[in-house]
């Protein structure tokens, strides 16, 4: 591989690193942890900005990921099937990523300033039913991101010099 080359498959790796590991941080881990042991509504409180920055590291990382893909395409690396469906996942990751910055959590943000307790009342079911689709949307995203490393780690072989035995 040449300089170039190994500089967008670093920064491809780091990007899909910040954003899977990021994720399952605040999925698995952090999320648990906060809503369990901080009463409310200061849980919430911090849960949301919290997950407010991460959009944006998610959508950063994804345009990373998108630029690293077509900085390939224009050094002449010739794309196979599975880069093409690597950027067709990171394509709809990117996008889900989106949608959870540009309307979900700015909505589940909102519901929650005004008050609204999670499957309390009218608001209550409106902040449930938007955390329920947050929820889908991370984990479609996680799917897909897992399914990027792996082609990622595929292609990366199928194109590694061969060895010396």
């Amino acid at each position: 591989m040449n300089t170039v080359q190994t500089l967008v498959a670093s920064v491809r790796i780091l990007a899909l690193a910040v954003w899977l590991g990021g994720l399952v941080a605040l999925g698995a881990i952090a999320a648990p942890l906060v809503f369990g042991h901080v009463p409310a509504p200061f849980s919430a409180d911090a849960m949301t900005l919290v997950f407010r920055r991460f959009d944006r590291f998610a959508v950063a990382s994804g345009v990373v990921l998108l630029v690293c893909d077509g900085v390939s395409a224009w050094i002449g690396n010739r794309a196979t099937r599975l880069d093409v469906v690597r950027m067709g996942c990171t394509v709809l990751a990117t996008l889900l990523a989106s949608l959870e910055a540009a309307w979900l959590s700015p909505a589940i943000s909102s519901l929650h300033s005004s008050g609204a307790v999670r499957g309390m009342g009218r608001t209550g079911i409106a902040l449930e039913e938007f955390h329920r689709w947050a929820e889908a949307v991370a984990k479609g995203e996680l799917v897909l991101l897992v399914v990027i490393v792996v082609l990622t780690a595929l292609t990366s072989r199928s194109s590694a010099p061969d060895r010396v035995r």
